[in-house]
């Protein structure tokens, strides 16, 4: 007797005899079901995370036009001069961009997502860290075009106090914070001329005045309201592990002459460097790169000073592929973050300051060793 394991009867004389599938062929259609399934997920299902890769680059020496991009009739000079005698100049200085795919509105899938891992151009970094809670895409964009103005106008400061030039450049009070002291003791458009006794000319070296003050004691402010000075007195106070103020700060500028930077749909402070880098090498007769293709980032400001930036290993990449270039200027305080990711056939230099720049640009330019000058390491 042929013994079945559901305990069914066997069929009749006669009648076909059914064959059930295996149970290893229905397990693999259950796998590949999962499978379809989580494909589905992968290609539809938005995930909380945005990626970073490299974007546009523009050279400061030419055009409005992006790098590599075919060529437009109506490009406009990146950075125009009109009350003063220009040069010429050959070579890039490349600014560089990063993209960022994805937004509070429209998030990109995690297929999306598991694909950049896998890309060394590309980072994937949480929504929350790019788009703060509450922050809609318009909001961010505003801010980020805000950034670039005021990046603008603090390279040009910083270029012109490089070659020489004297103008008025003074720390102003831009925002006050409803509920702290300062809110009752300043005014916006009042001038910080110095914090307790110690001159005051940038927004950075009041930041550095008020850390050194710290908090439970009052800092001694010299403002200047309407053209009278006074003195004021605010105790900073803690905010996000930063001594604070309760103000937002920036620079006033009156400068010698105009400088126009036309760059439209790209925000941000990571181009001050090299907008700065650009207006020096327009107003200065010899070429500052020596003809030779150089790219770099970093935020500045007034006295020359190069602050960190975000997107940096996106950058390298977008410096080598689409500007083709061999030398990256980055900000010092990056390093940490290139080390172990420059892309091969570039080489870092660590800059610290306008001036550091300057002598990378003269090593290219000459042809000379650079061994001695700062670097980021390659890893």
């Amino acid at each position: 007797m042929t013994l079945f394991d559901d305990e069914r009867q066997p069929p009749a004389a006669g009648e076909p005899v059914r064959v059930a599938p295996p149970r290893r062929v229905i397990a693999g259609w259950i796998a590949i079901g999962v499978a379809v399934l989580l494909a589905l997920v992968l290609a539809l299902v938005p995930a909380p995370f945005v990626i970073e890769q490299p974007g546009p680059v523009f050279n400061t020496l030419g055009t409005d036009q992006q790098v590599g991009a075919p060529p437009s009739g109506d490009a406009k000079q990146l950075i125009t001069i009109p009350d003063k005698k220009t040069y010429p100049t050959s070579g890039s200085l490349d600014l560089l961009t990063v993209s960022v795919v994805g937004n509070p509105d429209q998030r990109p899938t995690w297929f999306e997502i598991a694909s950049a891992w896998f890309q060394p151009s590309k980072a994937v970094l949480p929504l929350d860290t790019v788009f703060p809670p509450g922050t809609t895409t318009e909001q961010s964009n505003a801010e980020n075009a805000a950034l670039m103005v005021d990046s603008q106008q603090d390279a040009i400061a910083a270029a012109l106090n490089q070659l020489g030039y004297t103008f008025p450049e003074n720390v102003a009070v831009k925002q006050l914070i409803k509920g702290t002291p300062a809110a009752e003791a300043l005014k916006v458009g009042d001038e910080i001329t110095s914090v307790n006794g110690e001159k005051i000319s940038s927004v950075q070296e009041l930041r550095d005045a008020v850390k050194a003050n710290g908090t439970g004691k009052a800092a001694e402010l010299g403002i200047l309201r309407d053209g009278a000075a006074s003195t004021v007195s605010i105790t900073p106070t803690e905010s996000q592990g930063q001594v604070v103020l309760g103000i937002g700060a920036g620079m006033d500028y009156t400068f010698p002459f105009d400088v126009k930077i036309q760059l439209n749909n790209v925000g941000g402070p990571s181009a001050g460097q090299m907008f700065a880098l650009g207006i020096m090498d327009k107003l200065t007769p010899e070429s500052l790169n020596g003809g030779k293709r150089v790219a770099g980032t970093g935020t500045i400001d007034n006295t020359g000073q190069i602050g960190p930036i975000g997107g940096i290993r996106q950058k390298m990449y977008a410096a080598r592929d689409t500007g083709k270039a061999a030398y990256f200027l980055a900000p010092a305080s990056n390093c940490d973050e290139v080390t172990g990711h420059i892309p091969a056939g570039l080489k870092v230099f660590a800059v610290k300051t306008l001036s550091d720049s300057l002598k990378v640009l003269q090593a290219v330019r000459d042809g000379s060793s650079t061994a001695d000058l700062p670097t980021c390491p390659a890893g």
